[in-house]
């Protein structure tokens, strides 16, 4: 965090860092690149393409134009408001901020226990030893991280790091694997198949609960928000879609090309039994350092942006650091003695992230549209805004499923 924590970043704080926000802008991208791909994002990728094929092209597209639509909308209010979504609830509505904050905070801890046993499965398949020393060494980088001298600086090289390793050994097994590429490309636009609950999952899964914002959050905690900085914040928006894309297409053809020679992938850890083969002995290492790199900077990714929503911009920033050391060490423990996260403690948390989007999703739009105040005065875009609403619409759907889930569950 490069700008003073108890700073809110004006137009003059951001002007004055434009010079020096290269590094943190990055480090924000693949902040909220690395957050939506966890252990969950490979099991759910692999699964979808074994069950539709080559049509799972057209369900990605769509979510990358759904996911576009809500990141440029969120990323340009938060951005030039210089607000955090906590925050700005608190402005449109007092306390709704902290409404948002406990269901981020608590859908976080039960989120990060897994991303944790993540990183254990991770070392497992890397190096073969114990799940929970694995998950309990990661933990410890994690702690690390936040505990340096230079945390924001540590913070954005590692999560660049991380997203570069998950790019290019997934790179190396879609070559391999040698999916149809055509095919693919020709369902991307034309396919025999639509499975709506899948495109709708995906969208949950890349910007549903605290995803959403942890980029934005990065932004303005180092001091690179107000409307002078609006290129670099809509271009930061759309880059870290486009990471996510990538990762999902290249996930995608590494397990396409596998399914396309008939080979009957496991059900049980699907994902591992096509990068192993696809590159035999190397592709199920490579499958565990893609797995513990994407269990790490999710670790990273809801740890930071949890803690983000229970504080201000006025909380010290060494006293946010600590914070977000405890909050792991927490999850650490409890991944240590459950040794997962319950099943129903999980279902809970998915529940609460497709909460989190339509609330924080409305609140954006809602200053986007009334509250020029908060905005600096900026004139929002009226195909922004048209957008926005239609995708809000779709939000609140999914947060309906997510009610309906909850009730299911109680029953």
């Amino acid at each position: 965090m490069s700008a003073p924590a108890h700073e809110t970043p004006s137009s003059h704080d951001t002007k004055a860092s434009a010079p020096r926000g290269i590094g943190p802008a990055i480090g924000a991208v693949f902040l909220m690149a690395t957050s939506s791909i966890g252990p969950g994002f490979l099991t759910q990728t692999s699964v979808f393409t074994v069950q539709m094929g080559a049509a799972f092209a057209f369900a990605i597209l769509l979510s990358i134009l759904v996911d576009i639509a809500i990141q440029l909308n969120v990323w340009r209010v938060l951005g030039i408001s210089g607000l955090r979504a906590n925050e700005l609830g608190n402005e449109v509505l007092p306390g709704l901020g902290w409404v948002m904050a406990v269901l981020v905070f608590a859908g976080g801890i039960v989120f990060n226990i897994g991303n944790i046993a993540g990183t254990g499965l991770g070392t497992n398949a890397m190096f073969g030893i114990d799940a929970r020393i694995g998950g309990a060494v990661s933990a410890a980088i994690a702690i690390f991280v936040f505990l340096s001298k230079r945390a924001g600086v540590a913070l954005d090289r590692i999560v660049v790091a991380l997203g570069a390793i998950m790019i290019l050994l997934m790179l190396y097994v879609a070559i391999v694997s040698q999916p149809p590429v055509g095919e693919a490309l020709k369902q991307t636009v034309l396919p025999e198949k639509v499975d709506f609950l899948v495109i709708t999952t995906l969208i949950g899964g890349t910007v549903g609960g605290y995803i959403t914002f942890a980029g934005v959050h990065r932004l303005i905690d180092s001091g690179n928000a107000g409307v002078e900085n609006l290129k670099q914040i809509n271009n930061s928006s759309i880059l870290g879609i486009v990471v996510i894309g990538v990762m999902r297409v290249l996930l995608f053809l590494a397990v396409l090309g596998v399914v396309s020679t008939g080979v009957a992938l496991s059900k049980d850890n699907t994902a591992a039994d096509a990068f192993y083969n696809a590159a035999g002995e190397f592709g199920l290492r490579a499958f565990g350092l893609v797995l513990w790199a994407a269990g790490l900077s999710s670790v990273i990714g809801a740890s930071y942006t949890s803690v983000s929503f229970v504080t201000t911009q006025k909380t010290p920033e060494r006293t946010r650091n600590f914070l977000t050391v405890g909050f792991v060490a927490v999850c650490a423990v409890l991944y240590l003695l459950l040794g997962k996260a319950p099943q129903t403690l999980l279902i809970f948390a998915g529940a609460f992230n497709g909460l989190i989007l339509p609330i924080g999703f409305a609140v954006v739009m809602w200053a986007a549209w009334r509250r020029k105040d908060l905005l600096q005065g900026y004139k929002y875009p009226t195909w922004l805004l048209v957008i926005g609403g239609l995708v809000l619409i779709l939000t609140l759907f999914m947060g309906v499923k997510s009610i309906s889930g909850l009730s299911a569950l109680w029953a």
